[in-house]
């Protein structure tokens, strides 16, 4: 202990003698000991941003962290040694660690969150900095590590998270906005995914993606509902026509829906069977702020618990103002959530259909409808004749204010006339570009991953979609995911665009057999024939009849697969197994590289070597 002491800031104990987590005086990286393994993830697992937001680490994050540092704790050479997390001084990375490790101690450990935050705070502790939402402006809400830890804790009692069925490697490929930029916030329940457009196209090196993209991912997880919040872009017939519900909730980006969107998306959200599938323009803000209603109301989250846990599920989500109007929503939430387990509870001991339910909302809508008379009376002038032009402005703004903004069913005849296009540049548009440009690969840990799964490959990331711009597609074609290996058929030949542009494109695991029949020994055989130990750049100085005749071959039926040789350097070469006898030059062909110009030695009989 005295040895991790002295070059840490503090040090929070978390396993007796076993596990640690220390912030270190200086950036100096410690070396382990005989006594003591250390280890950092600041420069593995990395956020993500969007504009000066630097936090909570996500889903994936944290499912390689736990796997990474369960592999240290059953590790039988480390089974002696105390276990040390460090992290620096940067207040960023040290409270991204902080909820990792604290995380663990919820999940693995099982520590209350209390117990987790405690070790963290304590023995004059340096103060953590609050997380910040994904908007440009001034941070006007602060999300404590407390808050998040508190998420992970109730996102378990309410079964959202469990790491032993998590897969990983679905949750970072479909997150990707190439292939359709979704994420489960609830499991089985709630789906938050980018808006559809009209066509899968891609803009400016954007991919969009067509509502017949997600038709086949929405059928196998049991989505029977599509709610949309932003502006009519696509036809709602090309979900409904193949058996989905499809609602319209439409309120402005950035801002923050009314009691009557929240109380019908409530009933939506209440009354559907299976999924719901729900997005605005990048399926950020309006989506999150209308799931974390729910979550509030049904599950016992606070504003500032629901906010972190969609946020480690969908980093970005619920932006500027809308934190606060969940603050403000909270405890008339959390008043009809009782309500409606009580009223739940005694319809099903009483055998009774319950009335009708008398909220705070109903009350208040019913005020304002009573008001709003009022209002309207006080209003009668004897020249109402002359301000009935200033009426009609007026009606006319508040229509185009609701464009696209018909609630209920969308099953009208009309969908075609209400496609919008938006000539400004909302706060979606901003963030789906900046999602746009992430490109490089994820950094990564191998806990929970072989090392077949970890090899490199080339995925061009437009596919199953149609072709990007010519820079666009020029760069995906060169990319490589260390984390998406695919099932490699190079007699296969390649995907119709104009087919395979109808969905998703799905998970590609590795194949045992593919990568069997690409082993690196294989290549090797071929590798060590055209390299020169002496200068890589030049291909050795060799021919045909100079190996034949170092190795004395006098029989056309010898076999050269296990022959060696020697290049121009006096290195030994090893003959590829793809040589045979029907490859064998006659005399009359030139078989020398075009860097040796000596003729082949004149004791070779040129008649053993025939094709």
């Amino acid at each position: 202990m005295d040895e991790i002491e002295s070059i840490s800031l503090h040090v929070a104990e978390f396993i007796k003698g076993r596990l640690y987590f220390s912030t270190l005086q200086t950036p100096v990286k410690p070396r382990s000991t005989a006594n003591t393994s250390f280890f950092s993830i600041d420069s593995e697992l990395l956020y993500e941003s969007f504009y000066s937001d630097f936090g909570p680490l996500n889903l994936a994050k944290l499912y390689r962290y736990c796997c990474k540092l369960n592999k240290k704790l059953k590790s039988y050479s480390l089974s002696k040694k105390k276990i040390v997390h460090y992290t620096t001084s940067d207040p960023r990375k040290r409270v991204n660690a902080a909820f990792l490790i604290g995380s663990y101690a919820i999940i693995y450990l099982k520590k209350s969150p209390v117990e987790a935050y405690q070790p963290l705070v304590s023995n004059n502790s340096p103060m953590f900095i609050p997380f910040r939402d994904a908007s440009f402006s001034h941070c006007t809400y602060n999300l404590t590590l407390s808050d998040c830890l508190h998420a992970v804790s109730k996102a378990l009692e309410n079964g959202f998270l469990d790491l032993d069925t998590f897969d990983v490697e679905e949750y970072e490929h479909y997150e990707k906005v190439e292939n359709g930029d979704l994420n489960w916030v609830v499991p089985n329940k709630f789906l938050a995914f980018c808006g559809p457009h009209a066509k899968t196209k891609s803009e400016n090196g954007y991919p969009l993606h067509s509502p017949e993209s997600y038709i086949s991912y929405f059928r196998k997880h049991n989505v029977t509902t599509i709610v949309r919040l932003n502006k009519k872009v696509y036809d709602a017939h090309r979900f409904s026509n193949h058996g989905f519900t499809h609602r319209d909730l439409f309120f402005v980006d950035g801002s923050t829906p009314s009691d009557k969107i929240m109380q019908e998306f409530l009933e939506i959200a209440e009354n559907t069977k299976g999924a719901i599938a729900v997005h605005c323009k990048a399926g950020l803000g309006r989506t999150g702020t209308l799931i974390a209603c729910y979550i509030m109301k049904h599950h016992h989250f606070t504003a500032a618990e629901a906010i972190a846990w969609i946020r480690i599920c969908r980093p970005g989500s619920i932006i500027g103002h809308q934190q606060h109007w969940l603050e403000e929503k909270q405890g008339l939430l959390c008043y009809q959530g009782n309500i409606f387990r009580a009223e739940k509870a005694n319809c099903k001991n009483n055998n009774y259909t319950p009335t009708r339910i008398l909220t705070r909302s109903s009350v208040r809508k019913k005020d304002a409808d009573v008001s709003h008379i009022l209002t309207k009376v006080d209003q009668i002038r004897l020249d109402d004749k002359s301000r009935s032009n200033d009426g009609a402005s007026r009606s006319r703004k508040e229509k185009a204010l609701q464009n696209g903004g018909l609630t209920g069913n969308n099953n009208d005849n009309n969908n075609n006339n209400n496609v919008d296009n938006e000539d400004t540049v909302t706060q979606g548009d901003k963030l789906n570009r900046i999602k746009a440009m992430r490109r490089q690969p994820r950094s990564h840990t191998t806990g929970g991953m072989s090392l077949d799964n970890l090899k490199p490959h080339p995925r061009s990331s437009s596919q199953p979609f149609k072709s990007m711009t010519a820079s666009s597609a020029a760069y995906h074609s060169t990319y490589v995911s260390p984390l998406k290996p695919l099932r490699a058929t190079p007699s296969s030949p390649p995907a119709d665009s104009s087919n395979s542009a109808s969905h998703l494109c799905p998970i590609r695991r590795p194949s045992k057999q593919a990568l069997s029949n690409s082993s690196p020994s294989k290549r090797r055989t071929w590798r060590h024939l055209i390299s020169s130990p002496g200068n890589s750049s030049h291909p050795p100085k060799w021919d045909i009849n100079t190996f034949l005749n170092t190795n004395n071959f006098s029989s056309p039926s010898t076999s050269i697969t296990n022959s060696s040789a020697t290049n121009g350097n006096n290195a030994p070469l090893s003959a590829p197994s793809v040589f045979s006898q029907s490859l064998l030059p006659s005399s009359n062909d030139d078989v020398r590289h075009n860097s040796a110009p000596d003729p082949p030695p004149k004791n070779v009989n040129n008649s053993s070597v025939s094709r």
